[in-house]
């Protein structure tokens, strides 16, 4: 869609499919932000400061979206300024998301920041999550193969199915208690 430092002049809305926000260092280390999905929006920073895009947005498959350019949105605000309220909520939610994602790099063993993961793309994806562990890995701030141990042991024990690029949540409920663990554990 677009890549960190495009001019920031639209908005976009996921209608369906995945995008994939990322960002990459100079030295070529690729961090993943978020996953997308239907509903979803993005682009929104660029959007309302006209500086240049802070991330790379990247479809993931096939995907169908929609689009409000930087000149009509503020046309459209000039009109409705009672938008500008819903806009602030969008902010505070993103900063609240990344926030808790900061607490949970900080605070909680893998298995309860994979559990969280894996329990906030079936909210937005459904129960089979199309994801490899690569891309889990990246999200939760682990290494592969430390999130490979962690998803075979629950497949051992009946809380997820491990396909090719897919995880199927059967046991939601144990996700979840695994989820709220709190206190940082040796990974």
């Amino acid at each position: 869609m677009f890549l960190k430092g495009d001019p920031g002049d639209a908005l976009y809305g996921v209608r369906r499919g995945q995008i994939v926000i990322t960002t990459t260092t100079d030295t070529g280390r690729q961090f993943t932000l978020n996953i997308l999905g239907p509903g979803d929006i993005f682009g929104e920073i660029a959007l309302l400061d006209g500086q240049p895009r802070s991330a790379d947005a990247v479809a993931s498959g096939h995907v169908e979206l929609f689009m409000i350019r930087r000149s009509d949105f503020q046309d459209l605000l000039k009109r409705q300024p009672e938008i500008t309220t819903r806009i602030i909520e969008l902010l505070c939610e993103r900063l609240r998301f990344s926030s808790e994602r900061l607490e949970e790099a900080s605070l909680l063993s893998l298995r309860s920041r994979l559990a969280r993961r894996l329990l906030k793309l079936a909210e937005d994806f459904g129960g089979e999550v199309d994801i490899t562990q690569e891309e889990l890995s990246v999200l939760v701030g682990a290494g592969r193969e430390t999130v490979n141990r962690q998803l075979q042991k629950w497949r051992k024990s009946g809380v997820v199915e491990l396909g090719r690029a897919r995880v199927k949540i059967i046991d939601t409920r144990r996700l979840q208690q695994e989820a709220t663990e709190r206190d940082r554990e040796t990974e």
